[in-house]
């Protein structure tokens, strides 16, 4: 079991910081959102950050945790470009990269419409899978071409290999029960579960035991598989803390990732991250 702290932004010169922070607080993890601009009602815009020139930072500052975007909008990049960059933060890191991905959120308007990306759910997940497959291609370090609906790669070779072998992990979003974005799941390294669209109701530690066991059943590789769950609790109440993730960790869950979506000041995150993980005992 492992404990992850997702950074929702923050100043680019303490978000390293808060990095090495966590490592000394005994964290396993830290993630960087993955935005271009949110101009909403609600949101209006903020300062955001590159994710991977902050994930080269956090890499120098720490030797231990795992690192990573939460979650990376991959239909927006160049494939080849992205495995270079990855492939970088592999070897920077020594091996402590994961990469979960998503459609990305349609609300990040200065990502996606405003500058005409898909927007279409199935386009987005079309060229999310082709972009799976070439990056899978390209950290092999070996020749490789590649036709595809959206991209058409000659033959070419990315040297080096990723540090990780055989790949980087991949941690896709896994809408449940939907069996196609459940058969993406199965072909990578793990899920952060997501409810079906229209649902109503949020998942429960029911849907992370069916995942489970549904992964299990059906997935033919024999390399680890997480299954990521996000949320929130209190540093000051150790006893509250374990009584909201262990019916998570009974469910299945690998790594809890504490998040602090909710306008949390980075005055209020920092102290957070130093109090630790709400660890089971």
């Amino acid at each position: 079991m492992r404990y992850g702290f997702i950074l929702p932004g923050g100043d680019v010169q303490t978000i390293p910081e808060m990095a090495g922070e966590a490592e000394a607080a005994g964290w396993d993890g830290v993630f960087i959102a993955d935005c271009i601009s949110i101009d909403t009602s609600d949101n209006p815009p903020g300062p955001w950050y590159d994710p991977w020139i902050l994930l080269a930072l956090m890499a120098t500052r720490t030797s231990r945790i795992t690192l990573g975007p939460m979650v990376a909008a991959i239909s927006r990049r160049r494939p080849w470009k992205l495995a270079r960059e990855t492939m970088t933060l592999d070897h920077l890191s020594q091996g402590r990269i994961v990469l979960p991905v998503g459609l990305g959120a349609a609300r990040d308007d200065a990502g996606f419409y405003k500058v005409g990306e898909e927007m279409s759910l199935r386009g987005r997940a079309s060229i999310m899978d082709e972009c799976l497959d070439i990056l899978n291609a390209a950290w092999s370090g070996e020749p490789f071409s590649y036709e595809g609906n959206h991209y058409h790669v000659q033959r070419m070779q990315l040297l080096p290999p990723s540090f990780q072998q055989p790949r980087i992990p991949v941690w896709p979003i896994g809408v449940w029960p939907h069996e196609k974005s459940m058969q993406r799941v199965l072909r990578w390294d793990g899920i952060v579960p997501q409810k079906k669209d229209g649902s109503d109701t949020p998942l429960t530690p029911d849907d992370i035991r069916a995942i489970k066991v549904y992964v299990e059943t059906n997935r033919k590789l024999t390399t680890p598989f997480d299954i990521i769950w996000e949320g929130e609790t209190p540093a000051n109440d150790p006893e509250q803390a374990a009584t909201l993730v262990r019916p998570w960790i009974e469910a299945g869950i690998t790594w809890w990732m504490e998040s602090r979506w909710n306008n949390a000041t980075p005055q209020e995150i920092r102290e957070r991250i130093r109090q630790g993980p709400p660890r089971i005992i």
